[in-house]
């Protein structure tokens, strides 16, 4: 069976993407109370084996580290996943928040959009969910960093990643990226395009 790493997932509770149906989900999180199955601060993957996770799913977690600590981060997912792995993240879109704020007018403390959670701010998506930082008392779940789709491309290459998918939409950015060559199952569970191969010559 597959093996997924959910990093910064907070409980097992809260489902994957549906492409992730069939993969063991082990869960990663700095905080012992969601129970994960790891029990570590991302910016330490670098030490646990290698090569042990086909993927890693890392939604609204990598803005949580400063900016000189997210290469120290992807490191570490490209040190756990196997060759033929890929890395999956969703970060808030920071390009598009602006953007929004100001065609509409919106100053740092009025409601950008609703959520289940309630009302969610400019500055919330900017600095963390405020509610939760102020009723937990744990600075981690502010942010610390932020992107846009050209940033988190640009950070995943850095990292070493050789293919990388990177989209936008509802303010938020979403990465593949792939270790190696793209799997091509993984890349129709995702809708992702298959990469360009150079025609083999003809013969003489």
């Amino acid at each position: 069976m597959k093996k997924v790493l959910n990093v910064g997932g907070n409980s097992k509770a809260i489902p994957l993407p549906p492409a992730y149906t069939g993969y063991e989900h082990l869960l990663l999180d700095i905080d012992p109370t969601g129970q994960p199955d790891i029990c570590c601060d991302a910016r330490l993957l670098s030490t646990l084996d290698a090569g042990q996770f086909d993927a890693i799913y890392c939604s609204h977690n990598l803005e949580h580290y400063y900016h000189h600590d997210v290469k120290k981060v992807l490191a570490g997912f490209r040190h756990v996943i196997k060759d033929s792995g890929f890395v999956h993240l969703r970060v808030p879109d920071v390009g598009a928040v602006m953007k929004a704020a100001v065609e509409r007018g919106l100053d740092i403390e009025d409601v950008l959009y609703q959520s289940s959670l309630g009302p969610i701010t400019v500055m919330d998506v900017l600095y963390g969910y405020g509610k939760q930082i102020e009723s937990s008392g744990v600075e981690f779940f502010a942010h610390k960093t932020g992107f846009t789709p050209k940033s988190l491309s640009q950070a995943l290459v850095a990292a070493g990643f050789g293919h990388i998918y990177c989209t936008s939409g509802n303010l938020e950015v979403t990465a593949w990226a792939f270790k190696g060559t793209p799997d091509p199952e993984v890349c129709k569970a995702f809708n992702l395009a298959l990469p360009k191969v150079a025609a083999e010559p003809l013969p003489a």
